[in-house]
This record gives structure tokens, sequence and C-alpha cells, in this order.
């Protein structure tokens, strides 16, 4: 491996480890990424660390004041609204298509994935429960969107998830960690998959934009508990 292949692999670590304790909060808005703190938690040069930071600055997870470094960027209520709703738009585009043209392999995916979601219950810990519940829903509704057809609209929809991450998993934790909030979930796919395989794509359209809306109040609820508002 040539020594430019070897940063730019170094790079992709750092991006990948930061924008993990990003999203998943090690790392809250507003505070201040510095290259030294940085290099001593991750093991990994400057060079590569500031690639990393560029991207995420890109991707507007970070920003990059002049002279003055970087920062974890501000959450807002008015871009958790905006993010959800373009995001659910999408989503019901892409699930009222699926339902259109999926075929019965799509169909035996769809049912497929959601039993293995509904059978995350034996887990040694809430940390394991959090990450098998999250890698199995997204597999669930990756399984609906592929009927659509389309690999556009499925980069869009997985750049519409990246965006949302940070204020996804706000709602994650407060859903996986309750009992009570998790049958809602259950019921709510249990609904889905019924809407699905009915045939009726208008409905199903109709029923994701709904489900995909339900965790902003509780999103909102949570960041204004938090102080989580700025840029209002």
């Amino acid at each position: 491996m040539s020594e430019k292949e070897a940063k730019s692999n170094l790079a992709d670590i750092a991006y990948g480890l930061i924008k993990r304790d990003i999203t998943e909060g090690a790392f809250i808005p507003g505070d201040k990424l510095l290259m030294s703190a940085l290099r001593e938690r991750y093991e990994i040069g400057a060079g590569p660390m500031r690639e990393a930071l560029s991207r995420l600055v890109a991707e507007r997870l970070v920003t990059a004041e002049s002279q003055k470094g970087f920062r974890v960027a501000p959450m807002s209520i008015a871009e958790l609204k905006d993010i959800y709703f373009a995001r659910a738009q999408l989503e019901a585009m892409i699930t009222e298509l699926a339902v259109e043209r999926g075929d019965e392999s799509w169909e035996a995916g769809v049912i497929a994935s959601a039993h293995t979601l509904s059978k995350v219950t034996e887990v040694h810990s809430a940390e394991e429960m959090l990450g098998l519940w999250d890698s199995r829903h997204k597999a669930f509704h990756l399984a609906i969107a592929r009927g659509c057809g389309s690999a556009k609209l499925l980069e869009l929809r997985l750049t519409m998830l990246e965006q949302a991450e940070r204020y996804r998993q706000l709602w994650l934790r407060q859903t996986v960690f309750s009992a009570e909030a998790l049958e809602t979930k259950r019921e709510e796919h249990r609904q889905l998959l019924d809407v699905l395989l009915s045939g009726d794509s208008t409905r199903a359209r109709r029923i994701m934009f709904e489900h995909m809306m339900n965790p902003v109040p509780i999103i909102t609820d949570i960041m204004a508990a938090r102080g989580l508002t700025s840029g209002d």
C-alpha cells in the first residue's frame, strides 16, 4: 500500500469513528473538536483527521470556524422537522412504488425481515438490544424500499437517513429502552406489513408517511428537555 493510500484509509477510519460518536451523542452540539484530543482518542494523525473533519463539514455534522478549528454542528427543532418531512415524503413515495412494482420475492423479503425484527427479545444488555433492534429495523425498511426498483431513489433514501441519524438516535434510545414504546412500534410495523401485502399502494404511501413522522414529537420533547434547540 502506498503512503497516499494508507493516509486515505486512515481518513476513512477517522471519518467513520467521529461520525459514529457524533450521531450516537458522545460529542454533543457545540463541542469543540480539538485536534490534539481527537488524535489521542482515535490514535490517528492530524492529516487524516483534518480530511475526515472536512468530509463531516460537507455533511453538515461539523462546522469549521476560521482560525478557531472545528465544532459539532448545532441541532434545531426546525432542522429536525425539515429533515423528517422530506425523508417521510421520499420514503412514502418509494413505498408506493414498491407496492406497485414488488414481486413475490420482494414480499418474501419484507415478511422475513419483519419476522426477524419482531424476534428481538433475548439479549444480554441494553446496548446490545439497541444495536440489534436498530440494525433489524433498518433492514426491514430497506427490504420494503428495495421493491421500488430505482437505484437513484435508494441512494437519495440513504442520504436522507444519514442526515436524520443524529435526531433518530434520540428517538431510538427513548423507544428501545421502553417496553410500552417498543410495543407501540411493533403494532405499527404489523399494521404497515398488512397494508403492504394488501396491494393498496395509495394507502401504503399514507401509512408510511405517518409512520415516518411519528418520532418527530418525541424527538422534539427530548431536544427541548436537553436544551438542544439552537438555530430555530
